[in-house]
């Protein structure tokens, strides 16, 4: 109850401080590449329900397509603003919408997409007890993860086999010490890695 009242305080604040900023992000990208400002993405939320994430559209349209999996900070997909908006992570700011409207919290394990969530083991399957968030260790630990993935041969299969568990296991970590400190923990981390 507290976690939530936090979180719908939190998201609001957020979202009324950063309106200047939120809406001219929003034209730079409807000059740049058009309409529409926002991605709407199914993701796995708690209970293994599916929901609609919010994100700034950063990417050309009908580009997850051709992948879901963003490769380098340069990927041909990418718009030229949308490449600032991944690097800083503002493209992340809509999720605020997510948080108020009670299908995340702030802190909480990444939503991922249905097609790695059906890859999960029972163990790993346990994360979806939690409300996913905007941010958590693994966020903060693999911040730079489309450079990881650059690096490899085979992106999909080094996420699979090496990412996508070492962040299950900090997500597990997350949900065995949840709570308002760590959460307010965690938010400050995040912050001091963005600058």
């Amino acid at each position: 109850m507290l976690k939530r009242l936090f979180d719908i305080i939190a998201s609001l604040c957020g979202l009324l401080i950063l309106s200047p900023l939120l809406i001219l992000i929003a034209l730079f990208i409807v000059l740049g590449s058009g309409f529409p400002v926002f991605y709407l993405q199914n993701r796995v939320g708690k209970n293994n329900q599916d929901f609609k994430l919010f994100k700034f559209r950063t990417m050309r349209k009908d580009s997850d397509k051709k992948g879901l999996l963003t490769v380098g900070g340069r990927d041909p997909r990418v718009t030229g603003i949308g490449y600032y908006l991944r690097k800083y992570k503002l493209d992340e700011l809509p999720q605020l919408l997510n948080v108020l409207f009670g299908t995340m919290s702030l802190v909480g394990p990444r939503p991922e997409v249905r097609k790695y969530v059906n890859l999960y083991t029972t163990e790993q399957q346990k994360v979806l007890q939690a409300k996913p968030g905007i941010t958590d260790y693994a966020s903060i630990e693999y911040f730079s993860e489309n450079e990881l993935l650059a690096q490899s041969d085979n992106p999909e299969k080094t996420y699979i086999e090496e990412i996508m568990p070492a962040k299950l296991k900090l997500n597990q970590r997350y949900i065995s010490e949840q709570g308002i400190l760590t959460d307010i923990k965690i938010i400050f981390k995040t912050i001091a890695k963005i600058i």
